[in-house]
């Protein structure tokens, strides 16, 4: 039985639609109750929901066999899993903004708001630019509205949230989508069943322009 951490909400839904469409099906998962466990054991697996960020530490720690991680997690916290597949799905990007009239001054410390502060910290470092990483939980966007930050680095999808706020993009870090991550030792152990896992989500990836 191969153990599966979904992330809850509409991203992990998709996810799930990938895997019934490739065979892995359990209706049962769709159903309107309190259960935390799903299995189909024709199949040969077994679901269950956790918060997005929480699927990587199930599958490092090897609660999971295998699960759906945002690149964005994957390269913030850098967990010891493989990385199988780019199922092409949440996809978005994780990008530098500011206020629009914001002139970058080389010559000052800039003062960086985001939740992400290790890809900040790496992606400024590659430019050589001096940066005070303030770390924030939520509403991000304030922290240049309100004069706390000069810029922020956050998750962009559409755009329209800082558009509305008189904020733009200034530049794409990188761009991000859901993987699906295996845990090592269930890899090595159970690598027939997951590759065909693998094979079978990779026919169901859409490609995007």
């Amino acid at each position: 039985m191969i153990n599966v951490a979904l992330p809850k909400g509409r991203l992990g839904e998709k996810v799930y639609g990938m895997f019934a469409a490739a065979g892995y099906e359990c209706p049962s998962i769709l159903e309107n109750n309190r259960k935390l466990i799903f299995e189909n054991a024709d199949a040969g697996v077994r679901y269950f929901w956790v918060k997005p960020s929480d699927v990587a530490i199930y599958v490092e720690r090897g609660a999971a066999d295998i699960g759906m991680a945002g690149k964005d997690i994957l390269l913030e916290y850098a967990p010891d899993v493989y990385e199988l597949l780019d199922l092409n799905v949440g996809r978005c990007r994780m990008a530098v903004a500011a206020k629009r009239d914001f002139r970058d001054d080389t010559e000052k410390t800039l003062r960086v708001a985001t939740k992400f502060t290790i890809i900040a910290r790496r992606y400024y470092a590659g430019l050589g630019r001096d940066i005070d990483i303030i770390h924030l939980n939520g509403s991000i966007e304030l922290a240049p509205i309100l004069g706390l930050s000069d810029v922020i680095v956050d998750i962009v999808e559409t755009g329209k949230t800082l558009l509305e706020n008189n904020l733009e993009p200034l530049e794409t870090i990188v761009p991000i989508s859901a993987r699906l991550i295996a845990n090592k030792a269930s890899f090595k152990f159970n690598s027939d069943a997951i590759e065909a896992i693998a094979r079978g989500l990779k026919g169901q990836v859409k490609d995007y322009d």
